[in-house]
Formats: C-alpha cells, sequence, structure tokens
C-alpha cells in the first residue's frame, strides 16, 4: 500500500511546512454557494477538478489506511503496554570460535566469564537506553497524531484551490509521516545493546568468546481483578503474564494494611516469594482496606523495571460484636496456596 501510493504521489521527504498552506486564514473557507460551485467543478478547469479529486482521494485513502484512527488507538495501546514492561539484558554468542567443539556458549557459562563490575555499568547503560528509547517512541507518537490532526483539517477545507497549490507540501507532510511511522515500528523492538568496553576480562585463555548484548522484554504482571477476591479475614490472589515464558517464574509479592490504628496492626504487611500465579493470604483484619503488589522477584539481568501492579481489596465486615469469639493474638500470619486448602 506505501509503495503505491509513493509512486502516484512521488513522495520527496524536505521538511514539514503545512502551515504555509495557511488553513486557518478566511480567504481559504468560502461561503455555500461557492462551496456548491466548487463541489459541481465550476472554480476550477475539467482536468484541474480531476486532478484535484485525484489528489484529494489519494489523501483519504492514507488517513484510513496507513494513518487511520483505530491504528494509532492500537499504537497508543501498546505504548502504554511497552512503560509496564520489564527489561533486560540478554546475553548471546555472536560466534563459535575458531576451532571450538562445543557446539554452543551457554549464557550461563559466559556469565562466569564477564567481569561482573563492568556487567553492572552496562545494566545502568541498559537502563538509560530503554528509558531513551521510550521517550523517543512517545515523540515519534506525538507527531503521528499531530500529523493526522493537519490532514484531517487539510481535507475539511471547502475550497480546492490552496489544496492543488499547496500539494508539493502535503506529498513531503505524507512521506514525512511514513518515515516516522517506520521508524515507530522499528523502534517498538528492543535492539542491539552498545557496548564501548570488553566485558570479558583477560582471564589468560587462548580462545575468549565473543559476545552480544541484546535488550529483551517481558510482558508486565497484572492482577486478575475479577478472581481476586476478598473475604472476611483473608483474600485469594490471581494474576496473569499476557505472554507466558517457557520456563516457570518466580513472582513477589506484597502486602499491607492500609491506615493501622495500632502498632500491633502496623504489622500486617508483609513480602512473599510465590512460584505461581496464585495465593491467598489468611488471618487479616475484617473490613478493613489492603493493598497488594505482584511482580517479577529480582533478576540479575534485570535493568529496567519502571511499572508495578497494585490492588486495594477490602475485607468483608465480621459477624455482630459480641458473636464472634476474639482475635486478640490472631493477628499472625497463616499463608497457604490454593493447593494447601
Amino acid at each position: 500500500m506505501k509503495s503505491e501510493m509513493a509512486e502516484t504521489m512521488n513522495f520527496q521527504v524536505t521538511g514539514l511546512g503545512l502551515d504555509k498552506i495557511k488553513l486557518d486564514s478566511p480567504q481559504s473557507f468560502l461561503d455555500q454557494e461557492e462551496v456548491e460551485e466548487a463541489e459541481d467543478g465550476q472554480l476550477l478547469e475539467p482536468e484541474a477538478w480531476r486532478t484535484y479529486v485525484e489528489r484529494r482521494n489519494a489523501l483519504q485513502e492514507f488517513l484510513t489506511s496507513d494513518l487511520s484512527p483505530h491504528l494509532l488507538k492500537r499504537h497508543h495501546a501498546r505504548m502504554e503496554l511497552l512503560k509496564k514492561c520489564s527489561y533486560y539484558i540478554e546475553i548471546l554468542p555472536k560466534h563459535l570460535a575458531l576451532g571450538d567443539q562445543n557446539p554452543l556458549v551457554l549464557p550461563t557459562t559466559m556469565f562466569q566469564l564477564i567481569d561482573p563490575w563492568k556487567f553492572q555499568r552496562m545494566k545502568k547503560v541498559g537502563a538509560a537506553q530503554t528509558k531513551i528509547q521510550l521517550l523517543l517512541l512517545g515523540d515519534l507518537l506525538e507527531q503521528l497524531d499531530h500529523g493526522r490532526s493537519e490532514l484531517d483539517a487539510l481535507l475539511e477545507s471547502p475550497d480546492p484551490r490552496p489544496f492543488l497549490a499547496g500539494w508539493g507540501l502535503v506529498e513531503q507532510r505524507l512521506a514525512d509521516l511514513s518515515a516516522v511511522m517506520d521508524s515507530f515500528l522499528a523502534m517498538m523492538v528492543p535492539g542491539r545493546l552498545h557496548i564501548k568496553h570488553r566485558l570479558v576480562s583477560d582471564i589468560g585463555a587462548t580462545k575468549i568468546p565473543h559476545i552480544r548484548l541484546m535488550l529483551s522484554t517481558k510482558m508486565p504482571v497484572m492482577f486478575d481483578r475479577k478472581e481476586s477476591v476478598a473475604h472476611q479475614d483473608w483474600v485469594s490472589l490471581r494474576w496473569f503474564v499476557t505472554i507466558q515464558q517457557a520456563v516457570p517464574e518466580q513472582f513477589e509479592l506484597r502486602y499491607k494494611l492500609l491506615d493501622p490504628r495500632t502498632q500491633q496492626e502496623c504489622m500486617q504487611c508483609g513480602i512473599i516469594p510465590v512460584a505461581a500465579c496464585a495465593f491467598d493470604i489468611r488471618n487479616l483484619l475484617p473490613n478493613r482496606a489492603y493493598k497488594f503488589t505482584v511482580k517479577r522477584a529480582e533478576s540479575y539481568t534485570l535493568v529496567y523495571e519502571p511499572w508495578r501492579d497494585s490492588l486495594t481489596l477490602h475485607t468483608r465486615p465480621g459477624p455482630p460484636e459480641g458473636l464472634a469469639p476474639s482475635r486478640l493474638g490472631k493477628l499472625g500470619l497463616s499463608l497457604t496456596t490454593p493447593s494447601e486448602r
């Protein structure tokens, strides 16, 4: 679709400058009678009118396919998802050393060869590169939104003459937006991590493995808000990852009582390692609000994790006072997985 439009419009990227058309100028708008005449082709020669219709249709086609509101909405959703992802360094071999009989140099083996201090520096570089990439993606998406608004305003102009006179600028704008879209799509995938210094120290070996570092992305961990429910003195929590990893993951679940009223109630909090996507926390206080957060367990290769999901649940009220047994001394925690219930 893009290549066909490029051939039709002979795109040339020379800048923006769509404001030179002066769409907001009063002279660009005609009264109703002149609009009707323009629609009948009476303001232009027949050949010019045909050119106007063809170019207007081409612009409309671009806005309904390459830059449609639905497509931009999807990109905004993907951008919001990337802001919630976790980013890691992935170590891969560039190629096998000459004469190496091993079929692969495993990342676990390479970790033993990498200088730990240099690797920590690279993690900081990876975090900075990820932040910059997310900022650039946001800027590119803003350019696409603004460009569509400009072109929409151009289509709404009732006078065909400024449209034809400024068609060169329109072509430039379309080509520019196509390039912005290509850059946006290419940057959606984390790329190679740039290395300035050698990570493997001199180990006296005859063959030092050649490695490359890549930034990888893991989808965010999010609570299942339909399945996570609070009872009178316990909660049942469920969470999920959009794209499950091949290897089972470890998670870190945190909880705390909101607005504790006594020193003893301040102890209603904790950090729980979990090797599943479900967990029950018991012996909570009735009719109280608790905040829960979940994320992946810490990893040596984690470089950037800007977001973690949180959920607030309110336990149900207990029976009327005088009917329930005393809860004194029962503020200790009893933690069970659903399989142990």
